[in-house]
């Protein structure tokens, strides 16, 4: 019963967070978070595939440059 759960600890947080925060702070936080993780999965699905027109040039990028690094 002297432990702390996690939902101790989150409950203790906002409250921090509201009291020395203020309320304004909490969604701007959230929304920059939701931001980010948007541009993240974006970049996942910009990412090129192995096999599409685009990805084979990195590959044959760093043939190139294991070349002439040994010789």
């Amino acid at each position: 019963m002297g432990s702390l759960s996690i939902w101790h600890l989150l409950l203790l947080l906002a409250v921090v967070l509201l009291v020395f925060g203020g309320g304004g702070k909490i969604p701007k936080l959230m929304k920059d978070m939701g931001q980010g993780i948007t541009a993240f999965k974006k970049g996942l699905k910009d990412e090129p595939k192995p096999g599409e027109p685009g990805s084979d040039k990195a590959i044959e990028g760093d043939v190139g440059n294991k070349d002439k690094a040994a010789g």
